[in-house]
């Protein structure tokens, strides 16, 4: 088990090493990464093996088609995994990409606009090297932001994701285990209650688990709720009632440190199509929904939730390719 302190580092030198070398993104990640690297992506990136594919099925294109990147980030911390018992330590980093849209970018013509990246990585780290990582984009929110996504209202608002209300979410220095312990603690006993009750979230297990002001950052296409009761009413309600819940598949990683946890599933749910989720209609299809969830800790219940979901990859399960779509829309 790698010290998460070297893990951090290890993640902050590659990152730091991306954003100097934009040109040379796959010596990058030769340096960085192990040469049998697991990396999960988003659709239409999926899996990839090996540091040379990685760099050039995602960071060229993507260092192509956005110039002058700056990462934007406002979570970063490292801990070790509760799913494999923590023999393993991953480093977690969630924020923006903000870059130029100069040149297309799966296929969407540039906007010539500032566009932020919304992202959130997981890197598991083991003799000096990255061997793992899980890399989710919000490629909604990227379609949104080039005037392109054709989905129906979404039922939170669509705004520009914010970092923690605390401003605290940049855990550089170690923080003390006991601390971390408490937050995995509290976010397991939630997950126990929306897991165990078939993703149904009555508003006794929401107050067990949340504070009255909570917020969540959905993605784009669902969109963010404020409060608690809003929360309910926003998504979880209408979550609830137009996806039929069929099975949890577990997650890859689930780590705590300071007051901060995260977790992703690749994929975490399958669901069904009742009808009226993102304005689709009903299906007897099952399709799977890659999650991504960082949370905030205060007191002893749960404050702020991000959440990153392959909806992209979803929809495709469900015979909708709205990359295809995106391409034939006009501009807004």
């Amino acid at each position: 088990m790698t010290d998460r302190q070297a893990a951090k580092a290890i993640v902050q030198r590659f990152y730091a090493d991306l954003g100097s070398h934009a040109s040379a993104a796959a010596e990058v990640m030769q340096s960085a990464c192990a040469p049998d690297l697991l990396w999960r992506g988003m659709h239409p990136f999926g899996t990839i093996h090996g540091p040379d594919a990685v760099a050039a099925a995602f960071w060229t294109p993507l260092r192509t088609a956005f110039r002058d990147i700056q990462r934007r980030e406002q979570v970063f911390f490292a801990g070790t995994n509760h799913i494999d018992g923590h023999a393993s330590t991953w480093v977690v980093s969630m924020g923006h990409l903000l870059g130029l849209f100069d040149a297309p970018f799966l296929g969407i013509a540039p906007t010539r606009k500032a566009t932020f990246l919304r992202y959130a990585d997981f890197h598991r780290v083991e003799n000096e090297q990255i061997v793992e990582t899980a890399c989710y984009v919000d490629i909604m929110d990227f379609l949104l932001q080039a005037g392109r996504l054709p989905l129906a209202t979404p039922t939170g608002a669509n705004v520009l994701t914010l970092g923690p209300r605390t401003q605290d979410g940049l855990l550089h220095a170690r923080q003390p285990d006991e601390v971390g312990e408490t937050t995995l603690n509290v976010l397991n006993a939630m997950l126990d209650d929306l897991i165990g009750g078939g993703l149904e979230s009555p508003e006794e297990d929401l107050a067990r688990s949340w504070t009255e002001d909570m917020v969540w950052f959905g993605p784009a296409g669902i969109g963010t709720t404020y409060t608690r009761p809003r929360y309910r009413e926003q998504h979880a309600g209408p979550f609830e009632e137009t996806l039929e819940f069929v099975r949890h598949n577990g997650h890859q990683c689930r780590v705590a440190e300071g007051h901060y946890a995260a977790f992703f599933g690749y994929p975490s749910l399958t669901m069904k199509m009742r009808g009226g989720f993102l304005g689709l209609p009903a299906s007897a299809r099952e399709a799977d929904m890659r999650i991504v969830d960082v949370y905030r800790r205060e007191g002893d219940k749960l404050a702020e939730n991000w959440i990153f979901i392959d909806v992209p990859h979803f929809l495709l399960m469900q015979g909708i390719d709205v990359l295809t779509q995106a391409r034939s829309l006009p501009a807004r």
